[in-house]
């Protein structure tokens, strides 16, 4: 029997985490008071929690991203957004997660007259304070907008971070009419400085999405890729019978698809845990990374999501070790640091579970 307790034990990998879906709820209300922001639904914390996941959990992307208008107002001071990611790193130990990438948009945190290099540098205060005092090992991908014309200017901002930690950029915010070709500038200016791709993609849009971040946009990653399935062919029992020329390409260039299983439930990418892709592409060995996307509105963490695929989709705990490999494999960080974290930390920490459960 894999338990809570097991998973919460054994070390574990996020590379699709934002930073501003996962506030504490206390912190939310200590932070609107700092900046005399009334807007918040309610000051009680437990109240607000269940509200974040309530509002988030409609079926659709638009009523899930509604949250982060409070999220993202709390988050506009230096001293806001270094706390935000010291508290993101504490609760990462206490989920027994080794290494997280976590994810940003730096134009979102600007209301209150901070330069984008401000947010960047307060992040990374945070983030670097957090890894001092809990072992966890972070990286920090900078978002840009689909539906904004500044992408070009974040990518810059991402790459003059490169040596400070920032290790990627990525492209968020609702698919629909504004594919990711629309920002190729940005892009390619990426791939010319040597560095990270990840892209939302085939979340909320069809397989083109995911074309387009691959083909147009040079993707290294892909978040969520709920989508993919609409390039592979099915019998009627559910068993693949051929795939398409996207996803056969995705499956032979081992492109690592971010898994978020419960916020695509929540935002209505899914209509049920046990239609989610996942099953089929990790069956067919797909580099599937399994994630928590927004830990506030979803009200999950890595445990909760591991314990969800074991739930619906029968993994056993090599399976949970495999996938957590393949996450660390996955990481935008150098060949040499992901090698000490699978030998040194991911596959002595299962070991000593299997050397406990043996004796």
């Amino acid at each position: 029997m894999i338990t809570k307790e097991i998973i919460n034990s054994v070390p574990k990998v996020l590379l699709h985490d934002h930073l501003d879906g996962g506030l504490r709820p206390q912190t939310i209300i200590d932070l609107a008071d700092d900046l005399n922001y009334k807007k918040l639904p309610t000051r009680d914390k437990d109240e607000l929690a269940d509200w974040f996941h309530i509002g988030a959990n409609k079926g659709s992307l638009v009523e899930f991203l509604k949250g982060f208008e409070h999220t993202t107002a709390v988050m506009q001071t230096k001293e806001g957004l270094e706390r935000v990611a010291y508290e993101m790193m504490e609760d990462m130990k206490a989920d027994g997660v080794a290494y997280v990438e976590t994810r940003f948009a730096p134009i979102y945190h600007t209301d209150k007259d901070l330069y984008l290099e401000d947010t960047v540098t307060a992040v990374l205060k945070g983030l670097e304070r957090g890894k001092k005092d809990f072992g966890v090992g972070y990286g920090l991908i900078l978002c840009g907008m689909r539906n904004m014309k500044n992408t070009l200017e974040i990518a810059e901002l991402a790459v003059n971070f490169r040596n400070d930690g920032v290790v990627g950029f990525d492209l968020a915010g609702e698919e629909g009419g504004y594919p990711p070709k629309k920002h190729v500038d940005a892009f390619q200016f990426i791939q010319r400085s040597n560095f990270n791709i990840t892209i939302h993609a085939g979340e909320a849009f069809g397989k083109e999405s995911i074309w387009q971040a691959i083909q147009w946009c040079g993707a290294h990653r892909i978040g969520h890729a709920t989508r993919l399935l609409e390039d592979i062919v099915l019998n009627d029992s559910g068993e693949v019978v051929s795939f398409g020329e996207l996803a056969q390409y995705v499956l032979d260039k081992r492109i690592p698809l971010e898994i978020c299983l419960l916020s695509n439930l929540h935002t209505g990418a899914v209509d049920k845990l046990e239609n989610h892709p996942f099953g089929i592409l990790f069956k067919e060995k797909f580099r599937v990374t399994i994630n928590t996307d927004d830990r506030l509105m979803s009200a999950t963490n890595m445990t909760q999501e591991f314990l969800t695929a074991v739930k619906y989709f029968n993994l056993t705990f090599d399976q949970i070790e495999k996938i957590t490999i393949n996450s660390m494999k996955s990481a935008f960080i150098p060949y040499k640091e992901r090698l000490r974290y699978i030998y040194d930390i991911i596959k002595p920490g299962y070991q000593k579970f299997r050397d406990q459960s043996t004796n």
